[in-house]
């Protein structure tokens, strides 16, 4: 368990003198709280809300526990102070020059951990809306940690939010042989996914200790994190634990709802234990978790040609079909969705062309033959054209056209309503900011660039270096997105007095547009047709991607 203080002492000329002081946390009035594991104390932030920082939601994963599902925690005796966050799962750690640096994170493969923050009114068995969010990065980084991922902001405004840590990489997703040998459920892979379950089983038994209604909990996820929403809105194992899910920018109906297998993802696993001359499972299991963290593919700052593990499989466990045969099974978890996508984060040929015959030229190469239909419903006269035409093409043809997959899925197989949004809000920079992974200039409303508005964290992205300078419009646009994603907790739908908010339907395809107003309006349903019957990003859908910068040439963080 963890110390309840820090003191660091040191020897000086026979002296010991403090390094450190020791900070002093305001408890919570009426604590601790017990929970099925022991008892847990937490603090009171400045603002009044109370968080639980650091809570274990399973056993390590360490040793023996490498590679299994998660395990139950061992309970414990007296009081757990859960007053700090705790490492995140081992992963690269980010550049300092980059969007999404909020300070270092210590970093460790024992890591499966909780924070829950509660409204500054929550009593046990208070019946509040629950929102969980699972971070995204690639499923090979990313932290419950990150301050823009916080959820003081959404308590404030009277939920529960929870957020967890989860396995990444080759630690979260690697399958093979011997590791499906020895399973009970002929599985491995997915450990990811299984330690999302087991956090959603978690607060299920606990939450209503901390004021939060189990039977009003939301997922939501972003990027990576929204694809798990999508693979647990189909996994028979979390049946029960959700009554809504919530995806920003992601999900698994960018292959049309389709996944790896597990003998494909096996193969991948025997490449690791060779690239480690590794005997056999036991002794990758005594192998330090960094050797392994070095074989990972990381594309954070380019990417290294090495061994690529993390998203799912069909496992026959956790995903017993791949998503698609799942829906048309109506087999799903049958709960309303909002899904959505950023203005901004997709980019192609036609995004990057720099006027209006490299729009034209692009649209020849990616299209051929129906480059001249593509151009009737994109149409473009000049360079300004070209560039509107472009952005939305790219869009249309990745993230926008996935989200409407899911959204098609969701209305054909099942009776649960579904709701869209697109955020196009482009955020107010800093005059001569400079941002390794941005063009502050182009940018516009990239991906995760939603997410601080969700959550009311927008003062997070000024916390190192002052980067935006945040107006009264921004506020209120986040309170109003916040507040539509608390309505969404409480009833199952997201319309609030500011937000009016139609479920989307194939005979009427509209969504709300978070922007510098809020408003519905319609999707253009030809072209999204046109972008789904070639593939999206045109030929086959290669050249598309949903995650961009606006500078090409610039890597970028995975968020």
């Amino acid at each position: 368990m963890k110390n309840f203080s820090y003191i660091a002492l040191v020897m000086a000329g026979g002296l010991l003198a403090p390094v450190f002081a020791q900070i002093v946390e305001k408890p919570v009035p009426g604590d601790p709280v017990v929970v099925d594991s022991g008892q847990v104390a937490g603090k009171i932030l400045p603002s009044g809300v109370k968080a639980y920082f650091g809570v274990p939601f399973a056993a390590p994963p360490v040793r023996e526990n490498r590679w299994r599902e998660p395990q139950p925690v061992k309970a414990w005796k007296g009081v757990y102070n859960a007053d700090r966050k705790m490492p995140e799962c081992i992963q690269v750690l980010r550049a300092h020059n980059i969007n999404h640096y909020f300070g270092e994170e210590p970093t460790s493969e024992d890591c499966l951990y909780l924070n829950i923050w509660a409204p500054a009114t929550a009593r046990a068995n208070a019946n509040l809306p629950v929102i969980v969010f699972i971070y995204g990065g690639g499923s090979t980084i990313g932290s419950s940690g990150m301050a823009i991922y916080g959820g003081e902001g959404v308590a404030k405004r009277g939920a529960i939010f929870v957020n967890f840590n989860y396995r990444l990489g080759a630690l979260g997703f690697l399958a093979h042989p011997e590791l499906t040998a020895e399973s009970a459920h002929h599985q491995s892979g997915n450990y990811a996914y299984l330690d999302q379950v087991a956090a959603l089983q978690w607060i299920q038994r606990n939450i209503a200790k901390f004021g939060g209604d189990p039977t009003k909990v939301v997922i939501s996820g972003q990027s990576a994190g929204a694809g798990s929403v999508s693979l647990l809105q189909n996994s028979p194992l979390a049946k029960g634990l959700f009554r809504g899910v919530v995806a920003m920018s992601g999900g698994s109906w960018g292959n049309g709802g389709q996944l790896g297998d597990l003998a494909a993802a096996e193969k991948t696993g025997v490449q690791v234990q060779q690239a480690l001359k590794a005997k056999s499972l036991d002794e990758m299991r005594q192998i330090p978790a960094d050797r392994i963290l070095a074989l990972q593919e990381d594309c954070q700052l380019g990417c290294s040609g090495s061994i690529r593990i993390g998203g799912g499989t069909v496992d026959g466990y956790f995903l017993p079909k791949s998503p698609a045969q799942i829906f048309a099974a109506h087999e799903q978890n049958d709960v309303p969705a909002i899904v959505g996508f950023t203005h901004d984060e997709s980019s192609n040929a036609l995004r990057t062309a720099k006027n209006l015959d490299e729009y034209k030229a692009a649209a020849r190469q990616m299209y051929g033959a129906d480059a001249d239909a593509f151009l009737k419903l994109y149409p473009a006269s000049n360079d300004e054209e070209a560039h509107q035409m472009g952005s939305a093409a790219a869009r249309e043809g990745a993230i926008e056209g996935n989200q409407r997959k899911w959204a098609i899925a969701q209305g054909k197989y099942g009776k649960a309503p579904v709701y869209v949004f697109m955020y196009s809000r482009v955020h107010p920079y800093i005059p001569g900011v400079a941002i390794a992974d941005q063009n502050t200039a182009t940018i516009g409303a990239y991906h995760t660039s939603d997410v601080p508005y969700w959550f009311g964290t927008q003062d997070a992205l000024n916390i190192i270096r002052p980067t935006r300078n945040w107006t009264p419009l921004d506020r209120d646009l986040s309170a109003k997105m916040t507040d539509a994603l608390i309505a969404f907790a409480k009833t199952g739908e997201p319309n609030t007095a500011a937000v009016h908010w139609p479920a989307w339907s194939a005979t009427n395809e509209q969504l709300v547009d978070f922007g510098d107003k809020i408003g519905v309006q319609p999707m253009n349903s030809a072209r999204l047709d046109f972008m789904a019957s070639h593939g999206g990003g045109g030929r086959g859908g290669r050249g598309a991607t949903s995650n961009p910068t606006a500078n090409p040439a610039t890597p970028r963080a995975r968020d």
